[in-house]
């Protein structure tokens, strides 16, 4: 079935009605949901870490040795 393209029409939005404590029960969920997700993204970045560290040879006692010059 052929329907004739007719251009894009520009859509603004103006107002969203949302009630307060549905809001808020959103963003309960939202910062649930987070905490797994950072955790997640933290041990993603120490694997890679570690991954990087072995395969350029780095040491991770650099934080040990102040006092060395």
């Amino acid at each position: 079935m052929d329907t004739p393209s007719q251009p894009a029409q520009p859509l603004v939005i103006t107002d969203i009605r949302i009630p307060f404590f549905r809001l808020v029960l959103f963003l309960v969920k939202l910062s649930l949901a987070a905490i797994p997700a950072a955790i997640i993204l933290a041990l993603a970045s120490v694997l890679i870490s570690a991954i990087l560290a072995g395969l350029f040879g780095l040491q991770m006692d650099f934080m040990m040795r102040r006092g060395t010059v």
